[in-house]
């Protein structure tokens, strides 16, 4: 099994379904800027999934196994087009259109794990 870190984020959208919606469209396959995804890819993010309940965002982070948060972080923020598309998504989300990915994604704690 390959050896990898993991981590959890959430994040809150504005309660507004006609935004909401407008948010899971720009997250598809289709919309979602190349950029983007490179710049994830680029820093050591190997795999990404987000989940919705209402406006609650739920993220699974997947990384190489020596994956340096903080510095991941600071790192993707200077990608191309990173901070455009952070002030873009900004209108659906509960934050400022200043904030980086990593000052709106608040890390979980993990409380319970099987086995």
């Amino acid at each position: 099994m390959k050896e990898f870190k993991r981590y959890c984020k959430t994040l809150k959208l504005e309660d507004n379904p006609q935004l909401i919606e407008e948010y899971k469209k720009v997250h598809t396959p289709e919309e979602v800027w190349p950029e983007i995804t490179q710049g994830m890819k680029e820093v050591g993010i190997v795999d990404m999934e987000i989940y919705i309940l209402g406006n609650q965002l739920f993220m699974i982070m997947d990384t190489v196994a020596n994956f340096d948060h903080d510095s991941a972080m600071k790192e993707l923020a200077t990608k191309p087009r990173q901070s455009e598309w952070e002030a873009f998504v900004s209108r659906f989300q509960k934050t400022s259109a200043e904030a980086t990915a990593d000052e709106k994604w608040q890390l979980m704690e993990r409380i319970y794990k099987l086995g």
